[in-house]
């Protein structure tokens, strides 16, 4: 038998999806609204975007919005079916509700026969259940991070666990997993490490515009896209799929058939526990493994990174992994990799760096976007700790630019972005510098610099961060390169020397009478003179032939 209605909980008609209004019909604009999968597309394009518990949840969350889509619109097929879909106010939300209608007993979150994402009738030789905190990433067992849950059981609502469990498959820990009844690969009861969630492994990059309904469709690659390889016959969500049991579908692993397969990849075997309206427990154990090594033709929402170490390993020529996403850089220090235009190597060698299919697609589509879109860039990303057994952190950025700079035929405004880049480093390095030698004037040892020197270049970024992003907004694409070069190199050189006005100001009285480093003698004096020195370098645009410009 189905579930009862009274104990049914079906993703298709019930509200489990947050998201943010931008008008008030559907309530007070910026605050929260729960809506059923049907609802949301109706109501995209009245919608700002998801919101979820933590931001990988919402990342996690739209590629399954995402799968939904595809498979309603059953591509889109070429780029002209795609515009067909641009061109239109809302979403084909009507195609959207005859679609999960097909599937409706697949997104029944407690189905006895075909639980959403989960696997019925899962369990361990010992029966073992295990408590709501292996399953929420903003309760990192034992090291509560980002909860606001404070004292006694966790529990949760089914709408809440339908969207911790979407996040689990996508962003779950590494390292030993309760061993599944099944499960072949199981030892002595425990289900040995097979690496993080799917969406783990990446560097998450997902273009957002005004609406979310612009987010959806800038993220549907059109099947002959150049950049993504999908076959949409092939290429389909676990719900279109037979059901899986605890072991791998197919023994040693299969391979991913394309984007909208990895969307709603099922990293784990789980089942969720309930009492009566709440859940209160969760077994996960080991699901699909997959390798992230050259799957940039097939993962559209991560930047890539040539790894010569992952070549001499495998002994292949050319190994790309996800690039992931650094704690300590802002999104905007990595635009070489992210922007279509910019160049990725040089001469014959393989690129560096592969841009995020999903980027490239937009470049694709450029002529129907247009090129003075207002696009935001979000990256989103996990970081783990040792052997990627436990979560450390949750990456979330963003960067406002237009369209143009996404486009492969601005490349001369690319190339002024990346070179501002990286002027805006080489002047935050010569800060750096200044302040290690102004500690080693006042009689710092060598390593005793590093401190300061690290501080002052921190200091650097922080004080460039906002002004870069707002000089990134600026160029359309109409901008002419050279007078926007020269615009940042002007900004950044001011507030440059700013700062280290500031730092010699803090300088002790010692600093003035400096002594003798590395055989030469080093006053403040000095270390102001090589710091102006490092500026003119680091941003020669800043400087006419003969005056600096302070302006």
């Amino acid at each position: 038998m189905r579930a009862t209605e009274v104990e049914s909980f079906n993703l298709v008609d019930r509200p489990w999806l947050p998201a943010l209004p931008l008008t008030g019909r559907l309530a007070d604009p910026g605050r929260p609204v729960e809506l059923s999968l049907p609802d949301l597309f109706k109501h995209a394009h009245e919608l700002s975007g998801l919101v979820g518990d933590v931001p990988t949840q919402v990342f996690a969350l739209t590629r399954v919005l995402l799968a939904v889509l595809h498979g309603a619109v059953q591509g889109p097929r070429d780029l002209d079916h795609w515009e067909r879909l641009w061109s239109r106010e809302q979403l084909p939300h009507e195609e959207v509700r005859a679609y999960l209608e097909r599937h409706r007993a697949r997104f029944e979150l407690f189905d006895p026969q075909t639980p959403f994402l989960q696997v019925a009738g899962l369990t361990t030789a010992t029966g073992e259940v295990s408590e709501l905190s292996k399953l929420i990433a903003d309760v990192p067992n034992g090291h509560p991070f980002f909860t606001t849950r404070l004292g006694g059981k966790v529990r949760l609502s089914f709408a809440e666990a339908a969207r911790w469990l979407v996040h689990c498959h996508a962003f779950d820990p590494s390292g030993i997993k309760s061993g599944a009844v099944g499960d072949k690969r199981v030892k002595s009861g425990k289900g040995y490490p097979i690496g993080t969630g799917w969406a783990g492994h990446l560097g998450g990059v997902m273009p957002e515009g005004r609406t979310l309904r612009d987010t959806l469709l800038l993220n549907l690659i059109a099947a002959d896209s150049v950049a993504i390889r999908r076959t949409p016959s092939l290429d389909v969500p676990a719900w279109e799929r037979p059901p899986v049991g605890p072991a791998e579908e197919v023994e040693g692993g299969r391979a991913p058939t394309g984007p909208v397969d990895l969307y709603t990849w099922q990293s784990r075997r789980i089942r969720l526990v309930r009492e009566g309206a709440e859940v209160t427990g969760v077994l996960i154990c080991n699901g699909e493994r997959v390798t992230p090594q050259n799957k940039e033709g097939l993962e559209p929402h991560t930047a890539w990174r040539r790894s010569k170490a992952q070549e001499k390993k495998l002994r292949v020529a050319q190994v790309y992994m996800p690039r992931e996403h650094a704690p300590e850089r802002a999104v905007w220090r990595g635009l070489q990799s992210l922007l279509p235009g910019a160049e990725k190597g040089q001469g014959d060698e393989a690129a560096a760096f592969v841009s995020p299919g999903v980027l490239e697609w937009v470049a694709e589509v450029g002529g129907v976007i247009g090129a003075d879109l207002p696009l935001r860039l979000r990256t989103i990303g996990m970081s783990y700790g040792a052997q990627s057994a436990t979560t450390t952190d949750i990456l979330d950025d963003g960067l406002a630019l237009r369209s143009a700079l996404v486009h492969r035929d601005a490349r001369a405004l690319v190339r002024t972005a990346v070179d501002c880049v990286q002027a805006a480093e080489k002047s935050a390095q010569a800060l750096g510098n200044l302040a290690a030698n102004l500690a080693a004037a006042a009689g710092a040892g060598k390593e005793e610099r590093d401190g300061p020197r690290a501080r002052a270049v921190e200091l650097a970024y922080a004080e460039l961060d906002v002004a870069f992003r707002s000089w990134l907004w600026s160029l359309r694409a109409d901008t002419d390169p050279l007078e926007a070069g020269t615009a940042w190199h002007v900004t950044a050189n001011r507030l440059a020397r700013a700062l280290g006005a500031d730092l010699q100001a803090q300088a002790p009285v010692a600093a003035w009478a400096g002594r003798v480093v590395d055989k030469r003698l080093m006053t403040s004096a000095h270390a102001d003179r090589w710091f102006r020195r490092d500026l003119r370098a680091a941003l020669p645009w800043a400087y006419s032939e003969t005056t600096e410009v302070t302006s």
